[in-house]
Formats: structure tokens, sequence, C-alpha cells
């Protein structure tokens, strides 16, 4: 059997993978978040036809948010490496191994984002534009294109 994996020595020479460009990183943001809005009208729904619309009208605003928000990042960077505006830019979100991120990474990426003026952390850098989203749990976006 063909063992898939590689030796120190091959993973030292193996190719860098290209780091998505601020412009990617910019379509990410808005694309996820127009399908974050568009993901929280579509569970308000669901929850109110299936007779949970009172928990939500008498739950606090930003804890329902905060849950939407983790329902949408989470299982799509957990299980896929991408969101639906990673998955349209030609991104994927990977640890800085260059493996597949963890839960926990993914958990990371997602309450880094609640840090103020988070969105803007990845613009300074020109060349390898990293936000702390990034930095924090240890993954990069990359260009897959």
């Amino acid at each position: 059997m063909n063992d898939q994996t590689l030796s120190p020595a091959e993973e030292i020479n193996a190719p860098i993978m290209a780091v998505a460009s601020k412009n990617q990183r910019l379509g990410n943001y808005f694309l996820d978040l127009l399908f974050l809005y568009a993901f929280s009208f579509l569970m308000g729904i669901i929850l109110y036809f299936i007779g949970l619309g009172d928990i939500v009208d008498n739950m606090n605003e930003t804890l329902f948010g905060l849950i939407i928000f983790l329902f949408y990042y989470v299982p799509q960077e957990t299980f896929f490496g991408w969101t639906i505006g990673k998955l349209i830019t030609g991104t994927r979100v990977i640890s800085e191994e260059g493996t597949p991120i963890s839960f926990g990474q993914a958990i990371g990426r997602s309450f880094s984002r609640f840090i103020p003026f988070e969105a803007f952390s990845f613009l300074g850098n020109e060349k390898h534009p990293v936000g702390w989203h990034d930095k924090f749990p240890k993954t990069r976006v990359i260009s897959i294109r």
C-alpha cells in the first residue's frame, strides 16, 4: 500500500501555498456577511415554523447573533475548509502546517473575529495579508485557484 504522507525532508521541500490576496479576503468578508444575513433570516423563519419563535423573540439579540455566527462559520471551516464566500473567491483556510484546521482552530477563528477592529488587522501587510483571526489560532487563508 502506498503511504501518501510526506517525510520531514519532503515537507520542507513541498511547494509553498499562495496566501490569499487582500482582494480575495475582502471578497470573503462581504460575501460571507451577505450569506450570514441570509442564513440568519432563514434560521429565524425555520425556528418560527417549528414552534420556537417565542424562544427566539425572548432571547437576547446579541446571544442569538453569536449562536447564528458560530453555526455559520464553524461547521463550514471545520468540515470543508471554506465558507460560501471562500468557495466563491477560490480560497480555503488551513492550519499553518498546511493541514485542515481543527474544530478548536475554527472556534478560535470565529471568536477572534469579535475583537474590535479585527476586520482591519490583515490590511497592514501588503505581501501576506494575515488577520488576527488567522494569527491567534495559527491558520492561513490560501488561494486555491
